[in-house]
């Protein structure tokens, strides 16, 4: 059976899942079968599983680092927000329904025992398990029937490092304090802590690593650098986004992508930060789309109808179809070429209440929210580039018109996919990393008029993660992490 080690945070974006990754890799490359596991995730950025299952885009990532393919079973309960206080429920990878956040709560306990059946499902065929935890340990308000921290962490016997993150500033108290509201059965499986992204002189916190071991019975086991090519990695918070994306001067092309609600998979665009002649910004509420903009990506989305009442009550939909009087291109992915149709429908309340609403009509094509939902990898062409590209579905809806006659994409196993209007200026697809494909990209820049960098992004992943390793590897004590796994 696998040794295990749990890390949980002070906070949410701490840096736990990059810790993880990093520390996967460095693991992985000692020669250990590692696998990464996280009981329960939030996040509308999602990978799909060779089991045709559905996974938090991190632990995806995680697995990469661990360099074996992902399973359901590393990430056993996502939870993917459709709403301020509701979300979908999907289990070991299925749609399992929604809940309101309060009553998630009392599901907790159904959904204990799937998260224990994916754990030992893992830990036959690994020598370490790494166990991210979600958001803070120290929310004791959400302990009773918790599944994603100390109540996992003793269902298991998991030992318990705690991480915290002092670019917020606080971070000695965070970490105490957590120490103090914590119930002390759930504290004694904290075995001891790390102090991420810390910028400047480590050598100024000496100190406040030995207060924070002080005032705890915790071991110190690294005070970790900020890595600032961890933006070269999937963000998993949209949170994220503006953060990561400065404007880039003497690009020719400029890309606003309007920040949704329930904007998901917006990790599609991340092969776009490398490219010096993009430049991608993500545009939050309250900001008019920029004149200047040559396209504007719609992205994906896990409330389709609510979030395209959000794009009407932003006056989005006015800056859309000006952009697009004015000639400029306009690209949707998945919800957002829902969105570029003539209607949408829910009948069923699949993505919430049962409903319809008109679409910006620039598309002539419906959707209807319907069926099962399509969980597959694709592969196929880019029409009329013929530039090839790998990536994968993850929609409900069946999308008919005029306009799917001329598809954006022609998959391998035959069928045409999205469409386009007659000019090429607006189109859509439901495939998503498409980017992620090196002559896919270099296909799609052109035709909106830039010049793409000679690059391998798939490589560059791999290349940022061996990196990662290596950093992890100078700043924590990573022999002292194995002696505390059990």
């Amino acid at each position: 059976m696998a040794r295990a080690l749990m890390f949980q945070g002070t906070g949410s974006s701490v840096g736990k899942s990059t810790i993880v990754a990093g520390l996967a890799r460095a693991l992985t490359n000692r020669g250990l079968r590692v696998l990464p596991f996280k009981p329960q995730n939030m996040s509308n950025n999602a990978a799909v599983t060779p089991e045709g299952g559905e996974i938090g885009r991190a632990q995806a990532l995680q697995a990469r680092a661990c360099r074996v393919p992902p399973s359901v079973h590393m990430n056993p309960i996502l939870l993917k927000p459709q709403s301020e206080t509701g979300s979908q429920i999907i289990v070991q990878g299925r749609i399992f329904g929604t809940a309101k956040a309060r009553d998630y709560q009392a599901l907790k306990p159904q959904l204990m025992p799937h998260v224990l059946e994916s754990f030992a499902h893992l830990q036959s065929s690994a020598d370490l398990i790494l166990i991210e935890g979600a958001g803070s340990a120290s929310e004791i308000n959400l302990r009773a029937n918790d599944i994603a921290n100390m109540g996992f962490a003793r269902a298991t016997d998991s030992p318990v490092i705690l991480i915290g993150d002092i670019d917020r500033g606080g971070v000695i108290a965070s970490l105490v304090g957590t120490r103090t509201v914590l119930d002390p059965a759930d504290a004694a499986l904290i075995a001891g802590f790390i102090v991420n992204k810390m910028r400047g002189d480590p050598t100024l916190f000496a100190d406040g690593m030995a207060a924070i071991a002080r005032h705890t019975p915790w071991r110190p086991l690294g005070l970790v650098p900020h890595f600032e090519r961890v933006k070269n990695l999937p963000a998993e918070d949209a949170a994220d986004l503006a953060a990561n994306a400065p404007h880039r001067t003497g690009a020719t092309l400029v890309i606003a992508v309007p920040m949704l609600p329930c904007i998901a998979n917006f990790d599609d665009l991340d092969p776009l930060h490398g490219e010096p002649d993009v430049d991608l910004r993500f545009i939050p509420r309250g900001t008019p789309l920029p004149r200047e903009a040559d396209l504007i990506i719609l992205p994906g989305s896990k409330a389709t109808i609510a979030d395209l009442a959000t794009l009407r009550a932003e006056g989005w939909d006015i800056d859309i179809r000006a952009h697009h009087r004015h000639g400029g291109a306009l690209l949707g992915l998945c919800g957002g070429y829902q969105m570029l149709g003539r209607s949408i429908a829910d009948p069923h309340g699949i993505e919430g209440p049962p409903g319809s609403a008109p679409g910006l009509g620039l598309l002539d094509i419906e959707t209807i929210l319907a069926g099962d939902k399509r969980l597959t990898a694709a592969t196929g062409r880019l029409v009329p580039e013929s530039a090839g590209f790998s990536g994968f579905e993850m929609h409900i809806g069946q999308t008919t018109g005029p306009a799917t006659a001329r598809p954006l994409l022609h998959l391998a196993d035959g069928r045409p996919d999205g469409a386009q209007s007659p000019d090429g200026r607006i189109a859509g697809t439901y495939i998503h990393g498409i980017f992620t494909a090196d002559p896919a990209r270099a296909g799609l820049l052109r035709r909106y008029g830039a010049t793409p960098a000679r690059r391998n992004f798939e490589a560059e992943i791999d290349t940022t993660l061996d990196a990662l390793a290596a950093h992890l590897e100078t700043h924590i004590d990573i022999d002292a992490l194995l002696t505390l796994a059990r």
